[in-house]
């Protein structure tokens, strides 16, 4: 989505390929750098653009600093355009640091994940809260475990639904996956 935001001149042009925001109060969008729309694993780079339609503010996140400050930039201002709302861009400058030049993604789920359920998820309507990271540390290895234990939670959970249901024969569905196929 927000590569397609970037790269489109009339954003209102992405109407119909995109969810409507009307009842969105918040907005997610991990932010890539690709600027080649032939390269389909295009880019280096990934941060995180959290929009607060609510308070008319975009803020971006980025392990390595203002590496994707344009991208994230061009997003707000193609999302405003497309929510029909003014968003004021700040690009935070505490977000935690990778330490590598490989975890941003993890880094953009983990801070989703952080200020999902220890910031937006935690408060009442009512109460202001902090977007800031400062003081926040990520630990991509840990990160990395945890998203490895919540595929196997799902997994499992794709097992038991399994087990309780039948083929179309009648028969017991086995332990393993069903085919992809036409």
């Amino acid at each position: 989505m927000s590569f397609m935001l970037v790269q489109t001149p009339d954003p209102n042009t992405l109407r119909d390929a995109l969810p409507s925001f009307d009842k969105a109060t918040h907005i997610f969008l991990p932010i890539n750098d690709c600027t080649n729309p032939n390269l389909a694993e295009g880019g280096s780079h990934w941060t995180l653009l959290l929009v607060s339609l609510l308070d008319g503010l975009a803020f971006h996140y980025d392990s390595l600093h203002n590496a994707n400050v344009r991208e994230a930039s061009i997003a707000t201002q193609k999302l405003s355009i497309l929510c029909r709302t003014r968003l004021q861009f700040i690009n935070l400058q505490d977000t935690p640091e990778q330490t590598n030049g490989s975890d941003c993604g993890v880094h953009v789920c983990m801070t989703m994940k952080y200020l999902l359920t220890r910031r937006l998820l935690q408060r009442d309507a009512t109460e202001k809260v902090t977007m800031s990271m400062a003081n926040t540390r990520m630990d991509a290895k840990k990160g990395r475990q945890e998203m490895v234990e919540l595929i196997e939670d799902y997994r499992k959970e794709g097992r038991r639904s399994q087990s309780r249901s039948r083929t179309p024969q009648g028969r017991k569905s086995s332990d393993n996956p069903p085919r992809i196929g036409d």
